[in-house]
């Protein structure tokens, strides 16, 4: 019965850590990469759909995402969903491609993406804390119902304490690797 608190609460932290690296995939840090275009979504015949699945995404140049549309009726679409995000990047046409030249960063600009990363990462040890506060309601109520010992209470809460901990502090690494990637020029 604790056991599967304790692995369920596990899962979830890990799906949390995972929920914060792919926040992290999506801010701009001066270098391409697909995951800019995650959350951008495309007016498609009335649709909302996301730009990866109506498109190759290439990085040709460390500075350079390609996007080939499959259908090139959808250019002007997708160069208006792109112009309508917050990615702050002009998209280029030739009628073939979009193409978006990723400018370089300024200081400012880095300053203001380590504090959206920060804020990222409050929100991702706050999910895990919030994990680990089910956990122990959980326990607390096994052993309310007498299913489970007050001192395999203890324990259990230990163990979930320990799961917080490693999570929390994946997040942290997390963070120090995206803070390093935006500072770096």
């Amino acid at each position: 019965m604790t056991d599967d608190i304790i692995k369920e609460a596990a899962a979830q932290m890990k799906k949390r850590v995972t929920d914060t690296q792919n926040a992290f995939n999506t801010l701009r840090t001066g270098r391409a990469t697909p995951a800019l275009l995650d959350k951008i979504q495309v007016n498609c015949y009335g649709a909302a759909t996301p730009v990866n699945q109506l498109a190759n995404i290439t990085v040709p140049e460390a500075r350079l995402l390609v996007i080939k549309p499959w259908d090139k009726s959808l250019i002007p679409e997708i160069e208006k969903a792109i112009m309508k995000s917050d990615l702050g990047i002009n998209p280029a046409s030739d009628g073939e491609l979009v193409r978006l030249a990723i400018p370089q960063l300024t200081e400012e600009r880095r300053v203001e993406l380590v504090k959206a990363v920060k804020k990222k990462t409050e929100e991702g040890r706050v999910a895990v804390r919030n994990v680990r506060r089910e956990a122990n309601d959980d326990l607390k109520a096994a052993q309310k119902e007498k299913m489970i010992s007050e001192d395999e209470l203890k324990s259990d809460q230990d163990e979930v304490q320990k799961l917080t901990d490693k999570y929390v502090k994946e997040i942290d690494q997390l963070f120090i690797a995206k803070e390093k990637d935006i500072m770096q020029i």
